[in-house]
């Protein structure tokens, strides 16, 4: 009888411990389809002191290392990612760089205004060569127009899109402490948390790509975050990201920082800025790179404006003034040369003044002449004294300017002194350049996060061949279990038969 019970609490504990067991494998199954983020999970069995079988604990596959570098590749990947759609934006706006007709980059609209002005200047009595020169010059400036109404509209996406994420990583916070909170229950009660921890862990999938940060467990599975540069995110309760979004951006603009806990994280003035993550990437696009770009529009203005500034031909000593190319305030200033370091905005504002624009009723042979700044009855600015149609020493002036050095704020990341020609060049090819660089970057960091991705996967993820296969042994499993619960049985019965007799 004593022989016949053990073998009969055995067969019922090892029933038990397969249908657990089957229970597990059909999650597997399950988890090895499914677009959330998903580990392994194993039944741990022991022996009972009866001899039978146990089932002390359901966990999931776990690699720390590999998981890590998953979160790290996701930031990378997400910075770049950023950066690199910002830059082909504003890369896009200049047109077909490798097409003469429909290049509208800075560069190109300076090249083809020099021509235009070459072609007057063999010409100098055609005022068809002269209104063509000016419709160049007007590209120009609109160019520079347009480029930086594209910069601002950048960086007001990148702010809208800073916005965005803050939001979500606030959500993203509050619902890792809900499962943080379960998990620490869970594990002290002895609770099947496996499920818990794939959500948690993929939160943190989820937030890594709008921030980089970095994790710490302790007792009861209890986790801490941290940026990636040691702003803590999360620890016990989840702390308060906060940024004040700008909504319209000029060239003088500084977006406000992100804050975690009053502490800035993005921005000049963070004493523990962030370096990976989408919002790492959109603080860039927005103050850096955008800005240093801008900054070359508006040394490439300043140029045209200093260059093409007219000056006292009277010897009265009046101030020099802006010529072919002035700017909004223009009338009200007498600073010309403009300083390098006092540009900020002027590509946004650049334009061909009206005097000598057709367009505007101006004549444009005072591109030849001079007196484009003269006030009304003046002379003091006009150059062809004798109105002689043949007079070319302005425009061969104006000519050589264009190739001739000059200096250049280093707020612009390039040259310092060049020609006007070579800074624009310099900030053509440093754009592309940018563009190259980023997009090169993105992709490398994209081919590293599906190593990574790879990598976890096959760590600890779910095969379903595997799974298949381990059903199969279970069902095996469990004919033996109730075939031996069957004979048992039988056995009881044949007993207690031969018991009555």
């Amino acid at each position: 009888m004593v022989s016949l019970t053990s073998a009969s609490t055995i067969a019922q504990s090892a029933l038990q411990a397969i249908a657990a067991q089957t229970s597990v494998v059909s999650r597997n199954i399950a988890g090895a389809s499914s677009t959330n983020y998903y580990s392994e999970k194993s039944v741990n069995i022991v022996t009972s002191g009866s001899g039978g079988a146990q089932v002390l604990s359901v966990t999931n596959a776990q690699n720390n290392a590999l998981f890590n570098s998953y979160l790290n590749a996701n930031s990378a990947n997400s910075m770049q990612s950023a950066l690199s759609s910002g830059l082909t934006q504003i890369a896009q706006t200049l047109g077909d760089t490798t097409s003469t007709t429909n290049d509208t980059s800075p560069s190109a609209l300076l090249s083809n205004f020099s021509n235009a002005l070459q072609t007057y200047e063999a010409s100098p009595a055609d005022t068809t060569a002269a209104s063509s020169a000016v419709r160049a010059a007007s590209a120009l400036a609109s160019g520079l127009n347009s480029a930086t109404d594209t910069v601002q509209s950048v960086r007001e996406q990148a702010d809208a899109s800073m916005a965005t994420s803050v939001a979500t990583i606030n959500t993203l916070l509050a619902q890792f402490q809900s499962l943080n909170n379960q998990i620490k229950t869970g594990t002290v009660m002895g609770s099947d948390i496996t499920d818990l921890l794939d959500s948690r862990d993929s939160v943190l999938q989820q937030l890594s790509a709008q921030i980089g940060i970095t994790t710490t467990t302790g007792a009861n599975h209890d986790m801490s975050i941290a940026t990636d540069s040691g702003v803590t995110l999360f620890q016990e309760t989840a702390r308060t990201v906060s940024f004040a979004p700008t909504t319209t951006y000029t060239a003088s603009t500084t977006g406000n920082a992100v804050m975690v806990d009053g502490v800035p994280v993005t921005g000049a003035g963070s004493p523990m800025p962030i370096t990976s993550g989408a919002l790492a990437g959109l603080a860039t696009l927005r103050d850096t790179t955008a800005v240093t770009y801008q900054n070359q529009l508006d040394q490439i203005a300043g140029g045209l404006i200093n260059d093409f500034a007219e000056t006292d031909q009277t010897g009265s000593g009046a101030p020099a003034e802006p010529g072919l190319f002035t700017y909004s305030g223009a009338a009200n200033s007498s600073s010309i040369p403009i300083s390098t370091s006092n540009m900020t905005g002027l590509a946004g504002e650049i334009q061909v003044a009206a005097s000598v624009d057709p367009t505007q009723g101006g004549n444009a042979s005072l591109l030849r002449d001079g007196g484009i700044a003269n006030t009304s009855g003046s002379s003091t600015y006009t150059y062809n004294t004798s109105g002689a149609a043949s007079y070319t020493t302005r425009l061969q002036s104006l000519i050589t300017s264009i190739s001739q050095a000059q200096t250049f704020g280093s707020s612009g990341q390039i040259l310092t002194s060049a020609s006007l020609s070579d800074y624009a060049n310099a900030s053509l090819g440093w754009l592309d350049a940018q563009q190259q660089t980023t997009s090169n970057a993105a992709a490398y960091q994209s081919t590293l996060l599906g190593s990574a991705t790879t990598a976890l996967s096959n760590g600890t993820g779910t095969s379903l061949d595997t799974e298949m296969s381990k059903m199969l042994d279970l069902e095996n499993t469990y004919s033996a279990s109730a075939k031996l619960m069957t004979t048992i049985n039988d056995m009881y019965t044949a007993l207690f038969s031969d018991l009555n007799l």
